[in-house]
Formats: C-alpha cells, sequence, structure tokens
C-alpha cells in the first residue's frame, strides 16, 4: 500500500486555492518552525459565508495537501458550518494519512478557526470562547505523532 493517497498526492501536486486576499476578512496562522509546517488561511466572508478562501502553506506534502482540501471543504460555507470542520473531516476527504501526518489535519483545522476568529474580533461579534480551542501543541505532536 502506497504511503500517500491519490487525493493526498493530488493535492499535493495541484493545490487548491494557494495564495493570499489582500483584503481579506480574516486571517488565520498557526504552526511551529520545530515541526516545519506553518499554515496561513484567508477568508473572505459576505453575510455570514465564507465566499473565497486561499492559503499559503510552509511544509510538507501532507500540510499542503491538507490546507488544499480543507480550502476546498469550507469554500461557500456558512461561517457555523466551517467552524464544525474537523481534522478528522480533513483526513478522511484526503482518503487518510499516515498517522506521524495528521498533526497537519489538525493545523488546517485550527487555522480554519483561526481565521474566524479573527473575523469575530475585527468585527466584535460575540462568540463561544471554547469553539477556539487553545493553540495546538506541534512540539508534542511531532514528537508522539499525533
Amino acid at each position: 500500500m502506497a504511503l500517500y493517497s491519490e487525493k493526498v498526492m493530488d493535492h499535493f501536486r495541484n493545490p487548491r486555492n494557494v495564495g493570499i486576499i489582500e483584503d481579506a476578512d480574516g486571517v488565520g496562522e498557526v504552526g511551529n518552525p520545530v515541526c516545519g509546517d506553518i499554515m496561513k488561511i484567508y477568508l473572505k466572508i459576505a453575510d455570514d459565508t465564507i465566499t473565497d478562501v486561499k492559503f499559503e502553506t510552509f511544509g510538507c506534502g501532507s500540510a499542503i495537501a491538507s490546507s488544499s482540501m480543507a480550502t476546498e471543504l469550507i469554500k461557500g460555507q456558512p461561517l457555523a458550518d466551517a467552524l464544525k470542520l474537523t481534522n478528522k473531516a480533513v483526513t478522511e476527504a484526503l482518503d487518510g494519512l499516515p498517522a506521524h501526518k495528521l498533526h497537519c489535519s489538525v493545523l488546517a483545522e485550527e487555522a480554519i478557526k483561526s481565521a474566524i476568529k479573527d473575523y469575530y474580533d475585527k468585527n466584535g461579534i460575540a462568540y463561544d470562547p471554547a469553539e477556539f480551542p487553545e493553540e495546538h501543541d506541534c512540539e508534542a505532536c511531532c514528537v508522539h505523532g499525533a
């Protein structure tokens, strides 16, 4: 069996939604240089719906594929639905990731939540802080393979 699925390879070789949104409504950046994966997500939002999303990722193929897939899954979605996106959903949409690369899907989930939180903060929109967990301990996940 191949280490990476065809979907992972496709999203790595042909990533969707790469780039910057200069006038983004929300921007989220997560990662850790120790891990080598840093993700930045840009959101354009209208009527509580994500109308455009772009990403910049510095990292491995799994990080790029996870960013690409995550942006595809939230584009056109209401913010409430985008907030429900889990790393498990990203991993499943990619037809799986090796165990030692699962942290890449976690970072994609966290980058999206960080961008939505940024949008809420910029616009004075109240939210439940429990929807935005503390930043991921990337160093621990890289050591333990979570």
